[in-house]
């Protein structure tokens, strides 16, 4: 039977880190709970995708996880054939029993005698608290899950390091601090300063009321833009009309198009240019000639070449960029900049320029076996220890894709869940830490208490005590933090730019980063999200579209969080004519702070002035 285990495992793509013991423990699997080889397996996949582990490599540390991912099927299966059976759980238990003596032991707080318990431990209660729904028996549950199990609660997965280690004696004293926590507590040093930049749709705005006319003229639009720019570098012709035959080279301006449904290929691309130059009509677009290109659909790119039939373009050169300005404030009204200057100097003593430290988390923040919210929890009590400058939180925040709130179980509405579970404990935190902390949250489209329209207002925060250290953002949003422009955006267009990106890498084997060249594409076509037509997820309405969207300037620092694999990575982009040096742009992609029943990952992020003066970490919890 281990033969055949390992005969199924292989069949789908999967190797086994350490067989012998791997295969004991499916071995037992099978006959505990009566299963072939291939239904064992098939489980193991669907194990698998709810985790979204990245290696397709069977870990043995994966293997406990797995077995109550079995148990898990098990009970579901004997749920299906006896619809009136009740399985009590460890809360039922908890409620029954009413067993108070030991509540009083896990609440009464100690003298803590070790250094490293004292710091794993909570500053603040994270229990989940009672409610008048019954979510919880009011007590700390002991309710034993997958996250829960964990035993390294926060693990560095990848670092960079651009400054000395000069805080080591800081870092003892603020141990010592965190000892005698109760008496004394540490405070963020400065306070930082926040400008939002840019337009977009405002809470309660009209959506799902776009025209075929909006579309085309946001096309357009994009299409003029790009061809201004790269006429007025000089570096190029004027655009010409890329449809009519000619023997001689021109340069045309346009966006890329695919000739029918599915993917690109080499022999489906198009080239549709503007009303003005061609009458929007596109023409085929050859690209044999080229050694390297990158090119996804909605992409505006300039192209040298020549078209000797009329019927198709041959393609020399591709220009799949624009200069981008750096200035950060180009796109403030004059009256805006004003106020914003006055602001900048009636607080310029609170704050350091230039200077920043945030944690950096996306949605979902709970797993999917439950809605206690357990990462938000952990992640919150870090947030104490570290006390940043700036909280970065991106939807979603009640998740649409969650398992409960499919099914419609809860008894809760979606409003009710999202204040009592992420805006009282993100006031909590905040009380805790003192009036320097702030929270930035960007919604998302996948949150069910929010516009379903993308791009997004920002979130409605009522209670007036909270907006002065709780903030909303619109999705996609920029804004600067100490001066240092920030842009975020919580659709998923790292994903779906990989899965409709038709590229040819150099035959010199040169080593490609194809997550930063997917990240270079949005501050490129200077949009958030510069694929058209648009995923099937994305309810992109154009008619709130043409500026929301829009990149007018190169930030700092760019947030695009992704279902895809973590990363940081700092791009080094054109800033418009030959020879001039590069601008640079850190892009971090935190990952999910959950992923199915387990804890995932964030970002701590210490940025002093460049992207070669900063301290950036990805944490798993």
């Amino acid at each position: 039977m281990e033969v055949e285990i390992k005969e199924e495992f292989h069949k789908i793509g999967f190797m086994l880190d350490n067989e012998e013991e791997i295969l004991k423990k499916c071995l037992t699997f099978c006959i505990n709970y009566n299963l072939k080889p291939s239904d064992l397996v098939s489980s193991w996949e669907v194990y698998y995708l709810n985790r979204q582990l990245d290696e397709s490599t069977v870990q043995n540390s994966e293997m406990d996880g797995f077995l109550l991912h079995l148990q898990t099927e098990q009970k579901e299966a004997v749920l299906r054939e006896e619809h009136n059976l009740h399985v009590y759980s460890s809360k039922d238990v908890d409620m029954i029993l009413n067993d108070e003596e030991e509540d009083l032991k896990e609440v009464i707080p100690g003298t803590p005698t070790d250094k490293t318990l004292r710091l794993d431990s909570e500053p603040f209660d994270s229990t989940v608290k009672s409610n008048a729904n019954g979510y919880s028996s009011g007590k700390p549950s002991k309710h034993v899950t997958p996250f829960g199990l964990r035993t390294d609660k926060f693990v560095v997965k990848f670092n960079i390091n651009n400054l000395p280690d000069t805080e080591n004696g800081d870092t003892e004293h603020a141990n010592e601090n965190l000892e005698d926590d109760i008496i004394k507590r540490v405070h963020p040093a400065k306070k930082c300063s926040l400008v939002f930049h840019g337009s977009g749709p405002e809470p309660g705005c009209r959506f799902m009321y776009d025209r075929i006319e909006d579309r085309f003229n946001a096309l357009e639009n994009r299409i003029r833009r790009h061809a201004a720019v790269l006429s007025s570098s000089g570096l190029y012709e004027e655009p010409m009309d890329p449809t009519i035959a000619s023997q001689r080279n021109v340069f045309a301006v346009g966006m890329i198009c695919c000739d029918g449904e599915g993917h690109l290929n080499e022999k489906s691309i198009l080239l549709q240019s503007s009303v003005e130059h061609s009458g929007g009509q596109c023409v085929r677009l050859d690209l044999h000639n080229l050694s390297q290109f990158s090119i996804f659909p909605g992409q505006i790119v300039g192209v040298e070449g020549h078209n000797p039939s009329g019927h198709c373009l041959i393609a020399s050169k591709v220009v799949d960029y624009v200069p981008l300005l750096a200035s950060p404030d180009e796109d403030l009204h004059p009256a805006k900049k004003q106020a914003v200057d006055q602001e900048i100097q009636a607080t310029e003593s609170t704050y350091t320029q230039g200077e920043i430290s945030t944690l950096i988390a996306s949605g979902p923040f709970t797993t999917t076996d439950n809605l206690l919210f357990e990462p938000l929890t952990e992640l919150l009590a870090y947030a104490t220890r570290k006390l940043p400058q700036l909280l970065i939180l991106l939807g979603p925040f009640v998740d649409s894709e969650h398992p409960e709130i499919k099914k419609g179980t809860v008894d809760r509405s979606f409003d009710e869940i999202f204040h009592m579970e992420i805006l009282r404990r993100l006031q909590d935190y905040v009380e805790y830490s003192g009036p320097e902390a702030q929270v930035l949250i960007v919604p998302s489209t996948r949150d069910a208490h929010h516009d379903f329209v993308f791009p997004q207002p920002a979130f409605e925060i009522h209670p007036p005590s909270l907006k002065h250290q709780i903030t909303s953002l619109r999705n996609p949003g920029v804004f600067s933090a100490n001066q240092v422009r920030v842009g975020c955006c919580t659709a998923d267009i790292l994903r779906q730019l990989s899965g409709e990106e038709l590229s040819r890498n150099p035959k010199d084997g040169t080593p490609i980063d194809r997550m930063s060249r997917l990240a270079s594409h949005i501050l490129s076509q200077c949009s958030f999200y510069p694929l058209y037509p648009p995923a099937e997820d994305i309810p992109l309405d154009f008619s709130l579209a043409s500026e929301a969207l829009h990149i007018s300037s190169i930030p700092e620092i760019l947030i695009l969080p992704s279902d895809m694999k973590y990363f940081i990575k700092v791009l080094y982009l054109s800033g418009g004519s030959e020879g001039e040096e590069h601008m640079k742009c850190i892009c971090i992609n935190p990952g999910r702070l959950a992923k199915g029943e387990g804890g995932g990952t964030f970002v701590e992020l210490n940025y002093q002035g460049s992207a070669d003066r900063m301290n950036a970490s990805v944490i798993g919890i």
